[in-house]
This record gives structure tokens, C-alpha cells and sequence, in this order.
């Protein structure tokens, strides 16, 4: 009887023991996030569980936290009293759709990057400062977004274009201000809008038309009259702001009444038909015109893939007849326009964009000439040693149109880059410093930046132009119309063409050289700690022009250093970044180069959605890589070269940082790629006077 008693105890404990090996420990990188916001925050004694390092939080039960399995899906930290920020590894919570951290004491700018999956964010009711961060655009799951009773301040920026699930969206009792952004219109599921209590200009008739229960635009500078559409929503309040008196002027001769659209469409079918006839006559003529210039001005024929069509225009002024470091410099067409040849011309673009006309069309085989021709007056304007020039603060507002939302180009975690035109034709990317990154540093920090940043010169490397310190801090770089590679991969549309896989190759070239510049060259080396594919440019020939370089002091007091998926994994803190986590996020950009597929993605199935972990075991899989090739390619290019390019990749994102090449090496074994690919390969590259960027 003893004996049984025994065993039964001892059956007993290792049951025990047994349930906890089995407990699922929590995702590592929830467990890496949730540390670091700790620390942000403080490390508040009333977090109960919380830890700085380590520790399970789905299984010990952490205050605010619930999970499904091992993923952290809701963080719910309302009502506590929690200072400080709240931590720079956000947007590794890729299972949390709950987001709630209302009425604490958070102070400084909201993280560039939050949950990229949440469905509902409350940050109301805290002392964040700074501006809406644009990467909320990128957040199509969101339904409830509160930023209420905070410091925000600046313009509402145009991003709301992707986010057609939002139903609640409250801004209120902050300071922002300027006009109310276009992208609004997008939020067809939108019934409760707040914006009292900011400093708002112009009309709310880009409301108009939104299924709206609750508005709320108390208190602003609106001006102008309420739309009649607006005046049915039950709770409507439009107090305290500037309208225009009497009643609002009649509509256009020949406006049918409010709410019927039957007869709007009728007639706007008749209209658009003859419209269509017209526009495609016009079209079909300027197309004629194109295609003579162009032919005029290369005996190539144009090909389906924009490498060749891009050489052929531009053909005129290649490398060989201005210094290199001169080619192209200026002017291009950022993350939201496409590139158009003579042939293939976006009928929507012309209908929709003014500054997209059809007499651009004619002169793109002669631009390239405008351009150049720019790029060497400005570089009259430096002097000999390089020095760059000083802009003034009002000449940035008006070439910047008073930064307004329509001239951003997009915003990172270091600041916004704004797009700046000038009466000669003169167009600069601006990129604006946000000024919490200054402080507590010495004041002739900036200028030491500017400094050392001047000195760099490298044909892989976008030029910088000048800076401005008055009131804040810019700095500005060459112009590229092409835009970048992110947008090539990810954002082009039907109309576009896709890069051949020899562009690929010269790109991945090109880019390991200009980090190999700046890891080896320069004196001190530099690291990048920034390396992803928006920060890669395409000059007119889509020779790559890595950007955002000699700015890792910044990027080291920021709340976020790189989008989902380019981190390589030793790297849980800003100062954890080395050569060898710049060699991982270039290997991150061969892997977009090779599927055409972003570092993260949501949409994907969950094994997918992680571009390295999906794609890194199937890298030595010689079937496996052939499958996972970007389906743009069309099955078009070299076997060998394709699968050498993958065992480069492999190399570049290994766990261990210690095992990953110096970028040295990467730019040896991609010049010894294309030395193997075909005699057509070096053919196409000699042709556009490049063969002496693939010779030992």
C-alpha cells in the first residue's frame, strides 16, 4: 500500500514537471518586443510579470497582455499612469490587433512604425508629440484609430488611401493643421470622424461623400460652406470655425439634385464616351510623335522589359559622354508615379494628374538632356572641395509649396522628404530631420553630419546638394525620377514593366558596391543601419543610388530603425547594429530582388508572411528557388545565374552574424556571377557602356 502511494506520488510530479516542458513558451520575438517596451516605459513597477529581458508572457500571465498559442495578440495598458515611450520593436507584433495604451503620461513622438496587423489603436488622452506617422497608410486591417487629446501637430497626411476598413477615427484636441487630405474620400466604411479642436483650413467637402454617423469639426479654421450632404447626419457639430454667411451659391448649370445618381450616370456615360474617343485621338497622336522622336534618336527597338526601352531613350546621353558622377542626377518620379515610355502611356494618369500631362509624354525623349544639363550647372555651384550649398528656410517653403502634403514623398523614422521645385525646373528631394533628434546633442552636430556626409562621392550613392539649419535642420539630395526599387517590386501596376533579371543582377552589384564604399572605403567606416529597398534610387538607366547613408546616429535614437523584416536578428537595440547587420539587410534586398516579394507581408499565408524565414530553407533547393522566382520574370533568365544569385543571398542572412561575409566579398562573387552568365548578359551591359563594372 505504501509502495502504491509512492508511485502514485511519483506519477503525480512527473505529470507536473511534464505539463510545464510542454507549455508553450511565447513567440521570441513578442518576448524581444515586449522587453523593450518595458524598458521604454520605464520599467513600471505595476506591470506585474513584466520583464527587461526574457521571461513568457502569454504563460506567466503579464499584466495587460492576452495571447492565442504563443503569439501576444492584445496589449492593453489603459489608465496606468505609464511614462516614458513605447519602445522601437512594435512592429515585430505582427499577431497583436488590440493596441491600447489611452490616459498615461507617454511623452514624444508616436513610433513610426506600430503593430503593422492591429485592427484597433487607442493612444488618446497622453503628451505624444510630432507628427501622424505616415506608416499608418500601410495599415489595412485598422477599423478604430484614436489619437485624441494629445501634441500632434503639423498637416493630417495623405494616407488614408488603403485604409478602407476604418469605421472610427478620432483626432481631436490635438494641434494639427493645414487642409484636410484628398485620401480621405477612400474611407468608404468611415461613420465616426472627430477633428474638433485642431486648427484645420479650407473645406470639409472632401467629406461629402463618406457614410458618416458622427462628425464632429468644432473649433478649427474651416472655411467655406457644409456640404448639403453633411447636414442629414444625426450627430453633426460644426461650431467655432470661419464659414461663409448666406446660403451656399448654386450648383453648376446642369448639377442634377443631391441623391440621384440614376440620371448622373446616364448622362455621365453619354460624356465620358465622347470623351474616351477624344482623349484616345490625342493620345494615338502623341504616340505617333513619341515613337518618331524616339526612333529618331535610337536604331534599338524598344522591348517589353524597361531596361532596354530606358536605354534606347535615353541612349543620347549615357555615361560615356558626361562624368559618371554626373549622370542623371536630377529629376524623377518618386513612390506613386510609374514610369511611362513612348508606347505604353496610362490613360488614367493623364485624366486624373495635371502634372502628368500628354506633353510630357513628347518630351521624355529629350528630358534626359534637361536633366543633365541641370546636373552640370549644379555642379558649377559647388565649389572644388565639394562643399554643398546653404538654402535658405523661405526658399524651401516656397519651392516646397510651405511643405505641403501634396510634395511628400514619404516619411521615415528619421523625418519627412518633401519633393522641391523650382521656377528654372529645378526639382531636390528635401528630407526635414525631426528636431527630437537633436536633443541633448551638441549644438554643432548637424553641421558635422553635413560635413562628413558632402565627402562621400561614389556613382552608387545619391548626391548631396545642400542643407538648411535655419529653425530646423534639412538636408538636400538629388531627385530621381524613376523612384525606387521598392516601388519597381511592389508598387508598380499593369501599366509599368518589370525589371529583367539582368537589372536585377546590376542592381544587387551596384548597391553592394556602394556599402562596400561606405564599410570599407570611407575613413572612419560608416554603417548604413538603414539598407532597404525604398532607400535604393534608380537613376534613368536603373543604375542603383543607395540614400539615407551617414545618418546612424539618428537612426540610433529612434523608436524604429528599419521596416518589418530587414532587422537581422541579433540587432533588439538600436546600437546593436554592425557591418554585419548591414550585410543581412542587403541580403533582405537580393531576396526581393529574386521573388518580387516584400521583407514582410501580411496578406501572405502565416508560414509566407516573413519573407527570410519562408524563403531561407528553400535557398539551397535548386526546384524550391525556381519556384519561388517573381513571376514577373516570365521564366526569363540564366539557371546558373539565378541560383549562384540565391547562394549569395544565403550567405548574407545567416542567423549568426559572425558567419556572414564582409560586403567585400559579395561584390567578388556578383562580379564573378556575371562573368559566368551568358555572352548576352555582358553584351546588353556593354552596349550602355558599363562593361567596367564587371571586370576583375
Amino acid at each position: 500500500m505504501h509502495h502504491n502511494l509512492n508511485l502514485a506520488r511519483l506519477w503525480i510530479a512527473l505529470l507536473a514537471v511534464s505539463t510545464t516542458a510542454v507549455h508553450c513558451k511565447t513567440n521570441s520575438q513578442d518576448v524581444s518586443s515586449l522587453n523593450a517596451m518595458y524598458s521604454s516605459l520605464n520599467s513600471p513597477s505595476k506591470l506585474s510579470g513584466w520583464k527587461s529581458g526574457g521571461g513568457d508572457p502569454c504563460g506567466d500571465s503579464w499584466e495587460g497582455i492576452k495571447c492565442s498559442g504563443s503569439s501576444v495578440t492584445e496589449i492593453n495598458l489603459s489608465n496606468l499612469g505609464l511614462t516614458g515611450s513605447m519602445g522601437y520593436q512594435l512592429s515585430s507584433l505582427t499577431s497583436v490587433t488590440y493596441f491600447d495604451l489611452s490616459n498615461n503620461n507617454l511623452k514624444g513622438e508616436i513610433p513610426y512604425q506600430l503593430p503593422p496587423n492591429a485592427h484597433y489603436i487607442d493612444l488618446s488622452k497622453n503628451h505624444f508629440s510630432g507628427s501622424m506617422p505616415y506608416s499608418f497608410s500601410q495599415m489595412g486591417d485598422l477599423n478604430h484609430l484614436n489619437l485624441a487629446h494629445n501634441q500632434l501637430k503639423n498637416q493630417l497626411g495623405d494616407m488614408f488611401e488603403k485604409l478602407n476598413k476604418l469605421k472610427q477615427l478620432d483626432v481631436s484636441f490635438n494641434s494639427l493643421s493645414g487642409n484636410l487630405p484628398q485620401s480621405l474620400k477612400s474611407l468608404k466604411n468611415l461613420k465616426k470622424l472627430h477633428l474638433q479642436n485642431n486648427q484645420f483650413t479650407g473645406s470639409v467637402n472632401v467629406l461629402a461623400k463618406l457614410p458618416l454617423e458622427d462628425l464632429n469639426v468644432e473649433n478649427n479654421k474651416f472655411t467655406g460652406w457644409v456640404p448639403e450632404e453633411l447636414k442629414d447626419i444625426n450627430n453633426l457639430q460644426t461650431g467655432g470655425n470661419s464659414w461663409s454667411k448666406g446660403s451656399a451659391p448654386p450648383p453648376p448649370p446642369g448639377t442634377p439634385p443631391l441623391k440621384k445618381h440614376s440620371e448622373k450616370k446616364k448622362k455621365k456615360s453619354v460624356l465620358s464616351g465622347v470623351a474616351i474617343a477624344g482623349i484616345a485621338f490625342g493620345i494615338l497622336v502623341v504616340i505617333i510623335i513619341a515613337v518618331a522622336l524616339c526612333k529618331r534618336r535610337s536604331s534599338r527597338p524598344s522591348s517589353h522589359y524597361i531596361e532596354e526601352e530606358g536605354r534606347s531613350k535615353h541612349k543620347s546621353f549615357t555615361s560615356q559622354e558626361l562624368p559618371r558622377d554626373d549622370v542623371n542626377k536630377v529629376g524623377i518620379l518618386v513612390t506613386g508615379f510609374k514610369s511611362m515610355d513612348s508606347t505604353s502611356i496610362d490613360v488614367q494618369a493623364l485624366q486624373k494628374s495635371p502634372s502628368i500631362g500628354v506633353s510630357s509624354s513628347v518630351s521624355d525623349c529629350v528630358q534626359s538632356f534637361n536633366d543633365n544639363e541641370f546636373a552640370l550647372r549644379l555642379n558649377s555651384k559647388r565649389s572644388a572641395s565639394s562643399r554643398v550649398t546653404s538654402f535658405s528656410l523661405q526658399e524651401l517653403q516656397a519651392a516646397t509649396a510651405n511643405f505641403a502634403s501634396g510634395r511628400l514623398l514619404g516619411e521615415g523614422s528619421i523625418g519627412r522628404v518633401y519633393r522641391a521645385k523650382y521656377a528654372d525646373g529645378k526639382v531636390l528631394a528635401v528630407k526635414q530631420i525631426k528636431s527630437s533628434l537633436f536633443n541633448g546633442g551638441p549644438p554643432e552636430e548637424f553641421s558635422h553630419i553635413v560635413t562628413n556626409i558632402s565627402r562621400i562621392h561614389h556613382p552608387n550613392i545619391v548626391e548631396l546638394v545642400g542643407y538648411c539649419s535655419e529653425q530646423e535642420h534639412m538636408l538636400m539630395y538629388d531627385y530621381f525620377r524613376n523612384g525606387s526599387l521598392h516601388h519597381f517590386l511592389h508598387l508598380s501596376d499593369d501599366f509599368s514593366k518589370p525589371l529583367t533579371w539582368n537589372t536585377r543582377v546590376r542592381i544587387a552589384l551596384g548597391t553592394a558596391r556602394a556599402v562596400e564604399y561606405l564599410h570599407e572605403i570611407c575613413s572612419p567606416p560608416l554603417l548604413h543601419k538603414n539598407i532597404k529597398s525604398s532607400n535604393i534610387l534608380l537613376d534613368t538607366d536603373l543604375n542603383p543610388r543607395l540614400a539615407d547613408y551617414g545618418l546612424a546616429s539618428f537612426h540610433q535614437r529612434t523608436s524604429q530603425n528599419l521596416g518589418a523584416g530587414y532587422n537581422a536578428p541579433e540587432c533588439t537595440q538600436p546600437s546593436a547594429f554592425t557591418q554585419k547587420s548591414d550585410v543581412y539587410s542587403f541580403g533582405v534586398v537580393m531576396l526581393e530582388l529574386l521573388t518580387g516579394r516584400m521583407p514582410f507581408d501580411s496578406s501572405k499565408p502565416k508560414a509566407e508572411q516573413c519573407l527570410v524565414r519562408w524563403a531561407t530553407p528553400l535557398l539551397h533547393d535548386v526546384i524550391a528557388v525556381e519556384k519561388m522566382v517573381d513571376p514577373a520574370l516570365r521564366g526569363l533568365y540564366p539557371p546558373k545565374s539565378l541560383f549562384r544569385f540565391a547562394d549569395i543571398i544565403a550567405l548574407c542572412v545567416q542567423t549568426e552574424p559572425e558567419f556572414r561575409p564582409p560586403v567585400s566579398e559579395l561584390v567578388q562573387a556578383l562580379v564573378r556571377l556575371v562573368q559566368h552568365s551568358t555572352i548576352t548578359m555582358k553584351e546588353d551591359l556593354g552596349a550602355f557602356g558599363r562593361t567596367d563594372d564587371f571586370d576583375d
